[in-house]
């Protein structure tokens, strides 16, 4: 076995719905996948160590840190990013987004696709309270907000969802 065939693994990893396949170095994470290989730069990287929560992606769908995963392990998987969110064809934002908007839920959003994609990966029923958004969103950090404008965000996306009795994932 040749030294190049040890350092590289062919992937094929379905995100937002296009498969692509690639050949990429056995080590790559999939944050970098996501940003280098698939051009998607909304998946952001802070800290590398899977502690702020800012490069959370929807992984078959699981929340997960991509900064923590490799793009190896993610043969075969179906993966969300922040960019599947919006109506593609019209650039209509996801309720959630248009909540955190209208709420001013972000200020630099670096964190804020972390915050998304967390909260996508949940069922609608689980926003309804203030407590329990606070325990899901546990693991996201946000350095400018104070998270006040997030809770109060994902209070109004859930009472939205819950008078259209329907639900925002895709």
């Amino acid at each position: 076995m040749t030294s190049e065939a040890l350092t590289e693994v062919a992937v094929g990893i379905t995100v937002n719905g296009r498969l692509s396949r690639h050949r990429v170095p056995a080590r790559l994470l999939l944050s970098d996948y996501i940003r280098d290989v698939a051009g998607l730069t909304g998946t952001h990287v802070g800290c590398e160590h899977g502690y702020c929560g800012s490069c959370t992606v929807i992984v078959d769908g699981d929340a997960v840190r991509s900064c923590l995963m490799l793009a190896a392990q993610a043969d075969g998987a179906e993966i969300r990013t922040v960019e599947d969110l919006a109506d593609s064809a019209t650039g209509a934002l996801s309720p959630m987004q248009q909540a955190f908007h209208d709420h001013h839920a972000l200020q630099c959003g670096f964190c804020t696709a972390g915050f998304l994609m967390t909260l996508e990966s949940v069922d609608p029923a689980e926003w309804r309270s203030p407590e329990r958004t606070v325990e899901l969103l546990s693991g996201n950090l946000c350095r400018c907000t104070g998270y006040q404008n997030i809770t109060e965000a994902v209070a109004a996306a859930w009472s939205t969802n819950h008078e259209e009795g329907g639900t925002q994932h895709g």
